[in-house]
Formats: C-alpha cells, structure tokens, sequence
C-alpha cells in the first residue's frame, strides 16, 4: 500500500497502543516479529516507512531493516529501543541505513514528528526516482526518433541488431539487458554528425577516402559525448565508443582496452555489428558466421560461439504462427512494430522492418499517406502478431 506505516515489535501491548494513537493519522500495519515485517515485506506489500524495535526474539532490529533495505530500497526505516548504546546505535545506522534512531519510552508527538519526516522522506525519495526515470526514458526515445527519421537505413540496422542483442541477453541469462538494448538502439547515433553523402557510400560500400573513413571511425566519440550526458547512460555510453574496438586491439577507437577488459555488452555488439554487415538484413545462417572467420581475431571466441549458438538460423526465436491481416495508417498506434520496411512511391525508405513506431512515426505515415507518398496501409507486428496489408 503506498503511504503504508510498519510498525515492528515483539510487545504486542506497545503495537496496539501504537495504532490507538495514531489510528486516523497514519495507514498503519503491524509485524509482531523481524521474520514476519520480512515476510510481509517480500510479499509484495511495500511499506513507506518501517519502525523497528531492535530488542526482539528471533530476527533483531539491525537484521531485520537490513532485510528489508535489500527487499525495499526506498522504504525509510526508523530503529526504536529502549537500549541507547553507542554500538547499537553505530550497527543500526551502517547496516539498516537508519532514517532516524528513536529511544523508548517515545513521547507520542516526538513519535509523530518523526513519523511524518518519514513519509515526506519517502515522497522525495519516490518524487527523485520517477522524475529520473522519466527523464531517462523521454531522452532516449528523442535520440530513438531522431534516428529513425533522420536516417531510416541505420535505424533498421539498429533495430534488428536490438532484436539479435535482446534474443542473446534472455538466452545467455546477462545483467542488465537494458544497457545493452539501449546501446544496441543508440549505437549508430553518431552517424548523425556524418554527411549524408558520406553515408551513402559506406551503404553501398563504395571506397571512402582517409578523410570519410575517419568520419566514421570518430562516430561512436560523437555518439558517447552525446548519450554520456543522460542520467545513467555513463556505462551505455562506454559500450557504445567501444563496440568496434577487436578483442585483439584491433578497431577502433585507436587507443583502448582488448580482450576481456573490453566490456561485455561492448563485446557483444561488435559481434552483432560484424554479422549485420555480413547478413543482408536477414538472420545469420551457419554461412553468415563462416564469413567472419577470417577476422576471429577481432571477437571474442567464447561469445562468438555462444551467439552461434543461440542466433544462427534454425534456433527458436522466429515469426513462426504469427497471423498477416491488413491495417491501414489511420489505424496505426504508437508502439507497434512494423513487419516491413516502408517505403515511397519512388522507392525511398521511410521505416525499416523491426521499427517500433513511435506516436511521431504515426504521424508522418500518415500525412505520407495523405499526399500519396506511400501506400495506405502498413505491414506491422503486434502483440506477437504480424499484421500486414
């Protein structure tokens, strides 16, 4: 219950005097045990603030707000005793991380006062989280649509090489897949600060000049410089400058680390990257994998097989019984994720396959369908459907 007040004692008499006092004033619920407040805690009931007794039979007071540290992060914890020893005190607050230290016999109102610096404790600390989240989440869906308008081409490259990052990271069991998801997504941001004409010939892989192919090579800096500036996307950003870098120094940047001092999500998608440039858009087959022979050196060998292993074709992670039915743009939603690329009536790409549109996205194909520039109806998958004209 959110606001909800835990109250933790082995004296039943002070827990119902407790809720006589402050019954109207506080949600109030009550453990007669640190093993019960636990277990009420790690059933999904989250408390806004927990006070603890620290002399009780069983799990003691330091032990017990430890627990619910690691079970509830945000939840304020206040130490109630009646035994005021400077060790005590110390063990409460380095291993609880105690909000407050209140000593037996409490007054009620110095209680109460302490109670509600709990609450608004809580609401800050609450407040703090979603407004970063927010901030998080709405920057990098800028960065997401700006690519996916700006350069349609490296977005669908991106957005496949998310798919094969997202089928890895679930099979190999890695932390913290949202790094790699986001790093996969933002990888070619970069590219943005490079000529279009420039771009259109390392696409149709014509010859660069010295002059372009340092262009390129500089474009995971430009996209670092960028993405290192968004709450909690330091490590993203790493990951991103590094995901050419070869396991055997190869690559670029120039200067860095090689090997297994490389960072894993890094390692990943430099793998990722290799077999989207060998593929054609498609799922790598055994002969995509074959290709890269040649270049070994530049990956890591372990991964490299255990990415075989769980992305070459034949493994379980197609389209297989999703249905096609036909949507016109009108009926677009943002999030859906289209089944095909999108293109003009002159052949230009709009959208690439694997694209999750994005309201913006919406908005475009339709007034593009307005004016006649694509045709009135959107191949796109949803809910584990393909949907398609």
């Amino acid at each position: 219950m959110t606001g909800e007040i835990l109250l933790v004692d082995d004296d039943p008499n002070l827990l119902a005097a407790m809720k006589r006092q402050f019954r109207g004033k506080f949600p109030l619920e009550t453990a007669s045990s640190g093993e019960e407040a636990v277990a009420h805690v790690a059933a999904g009931n989250i408390p806004a603030v927990v006070v603890c007794d620290m002399r009780m039979g069983g799990m003691d007071g330091v032990s017990t707000l430890a627990k619910i540290k690691e079970l509830s992060p945000d939840t304020v914890r206040l130490m109630l005793t009646g035994n005021a020893d400077m060790q005590t005190a110390v063990d409460a607050i380095n291993t609880g991380n105690i909000f407050r230290f209140l000593t037996k016999p409490c007054p009620p109102e110095m209680m109460e006062a302490g109670l509600v610096a709990a609450q608004e404790q809580y609401r800050l600390v609450t407040a703090e989280k979603e407004l970063l989240e927010k901030t998080l989440g709405g920057s990098v869906k800028v960065l997401i649509d700006m690519l996916a308008m700006a350069s349609p081409l490296a977005f669908g490259r991106a957005t496949r090489i998310r798919r094969w990052a997202r089928i890895v990271s679930l099979a190999l069991d890695l932390p913290a897949r949202w790094q790699l998801e986001i790093a996969a997504m933002l990888g070619p941001i970069g590219l943005l600060s490079v000529p279009p004409e420039v771009i259109a010939k390392l696409q149709a892989k014509a010859p660069l000049s010295e002059v372009e192919r340092k262009m390129i090579e500089e474009s995971p800096g430009a996209a670092r410089n960028i993405i290192a500036n968004i709450p909690r996307l330091a490590g993203v950003a790493k990951v991103i400058h590094l995901q050419n870098r070869g396991f055997d120094g190869s690559g670029y940047p120039a200067e860095g680390p090689s090997g297994t001092n490389i960072p894993l999500d890094a390692r990943i998608l430099n793998i990722l990257n290799a077999l989207s440039n060998v593929t054609g858009g498609a799922d790598p087959t055994r002969a995509d994998f074959a290709a890269l022979q040649p270049i070994a050196a530049r990956f890591d060998g372990t991964l490299m097989e255990r990415i075989r292993s769980v992305l070459e074709v034949g493994t379980d992670h197609g389209r297989e019984g999703r249905r096609v039915k036909s949507l016109p743009t009108a009926l677009l939603l943002p999030d859906m994720v289209l089944a095909a690329d999108v293109t003009t009536s002159d052949g230009r790409l709009v959208l690439s396959a694997e694209v999750q549109i994005s309201q913006a996205h919406v908005e475009s194909l339709r007034n593009l369908a307005k004016v006649k520039r694509i045709a009135d109806s959107v191949s796109v998958l949803v809910d584990d459907e393909v949907v398609t004209a």
